[in-house]
């Protein structure tokens, strides 16, 4: 009997934060009874109509929004795959993206894309959906599915797991966290995690980042 639960994470590849959270989560695969499944949300999606230009990039703004419209390849290029192929081959093409964008500090691109589908052993011709528009409402309907239970104020990672209800999925923004427990140190922290995610009425635990993405 296969009493291992299914914890579904939506993820953009560009979003250095949820790369440490999906890391992270592999981790809990070990010492937890959990199967982690990838799905695809959209930072552009998530941001269109919001013209308001992030900290960093105030001085650059052409930068950012360049940034932004190049953030499409990838999801497209993601969700592209999980149709030809299945939805299983995330794992790995996730993987594939998000190596060469945070520790690896590639830039968004063709060239990219096409490394990073050949390391996921896809054909890198799949790259050339990145420009089009063909995907988008999957990209969309992917998005809106992970998205729409815990509200349009959060971005990713964004986490589906089992609740306290059999049968019953509790739905959460985060957690934000650098670097990725690992070991028991990773299960410990997913143990509190579900724990206060079940907890009716429970909706925020926050403090101030005052440290950069670690890809430790």
């Amino acid at each position: 009997m296969n009493d291992r639960a299914t914890v579904d994470m939506w993820f953009d590849p560009v979003c250095p934060w949820a790369w440490v959270t999906s890391r992270w989560l592999l981790e809990v695969e070990k010492v937890r009874p959990v199967d982690i499944r990838f799905n695809v949300m959209s930072l552009a999606v998530l941001n269109e109509g919001n013209d308001n230009v992030p900290e960093p990039y105030r001085d650059r703004p052409d930068e950012y929004f360049a940034l932004r419209r190049l953030s499409w390849g990838p999801v497209r290029i993601c969700v592209a795959a999980a149709e030809a192929h299945g939805r299983e081959v995330l794992r790995d093409l996730y993987t594939a993206f998000g190596t060469r964008i945070h520790p690896g500090g590639q830039p968004l691109g063709d060239e990219l894309n096409r490394a990073a589908l050949a390391d996921a052993g896809l054909d890198p011709a799949l790259a050339d959906v990145a420009e089009r528009t063909d995907h988008d409402d999957a990209v969309r309907a992917s998005h809106d599915a992970g998205m729409k239970p815990v509200g349009t104020d959060v971005g990713t990672p964004v986490i589906h797991a089992p609740g306290p209800v059999p049968g019953r999925a509790v739905a959460f923004f985060g957690p934000v966290v650098t670097p990725a427990p690992k070991g028991e140190a990773a299960g410990r922290l997913w143990d509190g995690v579900l724990l206060v995610a079940g907890t009716p009425g429970f909706y925020e635990l926050k403090r101030s980042r005052d440290l950069e993405p670690s890809f430790d």
